[in-house]
């Protein structure tokens, strides 16, 4: 992961519970928006086998990561099938340490005071705050006054309406997943659907 070009556009998008003849299409359509970083779940059915085949359909136009890692067996798995930085919903010590010494990308998850810089000083790229949309933007400006060096990543309920306040409020990225990937548009496949909305997405972090 480069993280001199995700900090340029510090958006990212999650795919969890899509299909492999999905993935082709997907990575085109998000491409073509303008995105410049995903993860795939790891539980997702044949996860590992979906970064493979994104990292592929890429040809090195984005970068691919895993989330939901919960495990040193889901990590093993994800970057063996090349995945570059890692997620997580929570902070498991074991993971954040493997992927500082091995110089992987991670972004543990957390939502407490306590739990962010617990990550934080276990060697965090950033750390994503989650569920942030039961918080909202607030907290990450509460959070700020005495984790002012600390990056937050905003995850949860992620949309163009909000993506200004998030920023405004000291996070530093954001992630979504089902606001824009939608389960009927991937059934569907409606990616022009997703590909408009990511579009709208990032114009509105950019206004």
């Amino acid at each position: 992961m480069n993280l001199t070009s995700f900090r340029e556009l510090p958006i990212m998008g999650i795919l969890r519970g899509i299909k492999e003849d999905m993935v082709s299409p997907l990575v085109e359509v998000i491409v073509s928006s303008g995105l410049g970083t995903i993860e795939i779940t790891m539980n997702t059915s044949g996860a590992a086998k979906l970064i493979q085949a994104s990292v592929k359909a890429a040809q090195g136009r984005l970068m691919i990561g895993a989330g939901t890692v919960l495990t040193m067996d889901d990590l093993h798995r994800a970057l063996d099938s090349g995945a570059s930085f890692i997620v997580l919903p929570v902070l498991v010590e074991e993971v954040v340490e493997y992927c500082l010494k091995k110089k992987i990308p991670v972004f543990p998850g957390a939502l407490t005071p306590q739990e962010i810089y617990r990550a934080w000083c276990l060697g965090a790229t950033m750390v994503k705050v989650f569920p942030a949309k039961f918080f909202g933007a607030a907290y990450f400006k509460e959070l700020k006054g005495p984790f002012e060096d600390i990056g937050l990543l905003a995850c949860g309920g992620i949309t163009a309406e909000n993506v200004r306040s998030f920023f405004s409020s000291g996070a530093s990225a954001v992630a979504f997943g089902g606001s824009i990937f939608k389960r009927d548009w991937l059934e569907a496949g409606d990616f022009s659907a997703i590909g408009e909305s990511i579009k709208a997405l990032i114009a509105a972090y950019k206004q």
